[in-house]
């Protein structure tokens, strides 16, 4: 039976009745990393964890790495038995990114090898049904560890991506907004632009105008538009440090389009090195 990774509020509500998930509260500020916690404390979704992007859902950042290197089987395994997850439970993850963080736990828990979901439209949807809210720091039992699988196969590294360039062997989808594409902004990193060859499909364009996912032939159509021959070439999405790339990676994965995989030091750790092209060129 195949495994529902998204969630309507309604549909999580009677989960959280059932004690059949454990719901993980994601919220994230770039350049405020405590301000989702705080948000957290405030209210959240009830019984939900906390899942922090920079200590629960990422590595140590290295000079050769990007901003949000992949954590390692072992850590994130503590972060889970933290959580008081176990082995065949799902998580259902949420945050007011119209879930471009929480989709990071999603697609790691993949990458490891076990299952989650995204509640669609986030915390917005949840309180839009009426749902109660719950404040403070959840009382979890920790559990042991476990042994995580890694799925090498679903991440790329940056060696592989500067083995083809200019071949067709992959195509490189870059889901930052345009105009930090086109260099002409950027916000984040210490150099604007894009790797080249890769092209730009905003993760917004799977998103509905209240921040849940459009209809799956919408989505469907939209990625079936990305150049070249979708069934013969590895299709591989980046952002600015494999955060929300993974969102863009679920929205295919959501609408049947399997096998897509991530960048996972993505533009941050591109740029680390400057004998690495971009483009535009800088001058």
């Amino acid at each position: 039976m195949k495994q529902q990774i998204l969630l309507s509020a309604q549909e999580l509500f009677a989960e959280q009745k059932r004690k059949a998930c454990i719901v993980a509260d994601c919220r994230f500020v770039l350049g405020e990393p405590g301000s989702g916690y705080k948000d957290y404390l405030k209210a959240h979704v009830p019984g939900a964890i906390y899942a922090h992007l920079d200590d629960d859902l990422s590595g140590s950042v290295t000079s050769s790495s990007g901003r949000h290197p992949l954590p390692d089987a072992d850590s994130f395994a503590a972060f889970l038995a933290r959580s008081g997850w176990q082995s065949g439970m799902k998580i259902v993850a949420y945050d007011d990114a119209d879930g471009s963080i929480a989709a990071r736990l999603w697609w790691l828990m993949k990458y490891f090898g076990h299952d989650a979901a995204l509640l669609d439209g986030g915390f917005t949807a949840w309180q839009s049904a009426g749902y109660e809210l719950e404040s403070g720091q959840e009382t979890v039992t920790a559990t042991i560890p476990v042994r995580l699988n890694v799925q090498s196969d679903l991440a790329v590294h940056t060696r592989t991506v500067l083995e083809s360039l200019g071949s067709d062997d992959m195509v490189l989808v870059d889901v930052r907004a345009s105009e930090r594409f086109r260099g002409e902004i950027e916000p984040i990193d210490p150099i604007a632009g894009h790797i080249p060859g890769s092209v730009n499909y905003p993760l917004q364009l799977s998103l509905s105008s209240d921040g849940k996912f459009k209809p799956a032939d919408e989505i469907r159509k939209g990625l079936q538009t990305l150049p070249g021959d979708q069934e013969a070439k590895d299709r591989v999405f980046m952002c600015g440090s494999g955060v929300t790339a993974c969102h863009t990676i679920f929205a295919a994965e959501l609408v049947g389009l399997q096998g897509s995989k991530l960048y996972a030091g993505s533009w941050s750790e591109w740029i680390r090195n400057p004998s690495r092209p971009v483009e535009p060129k800088a001058g």
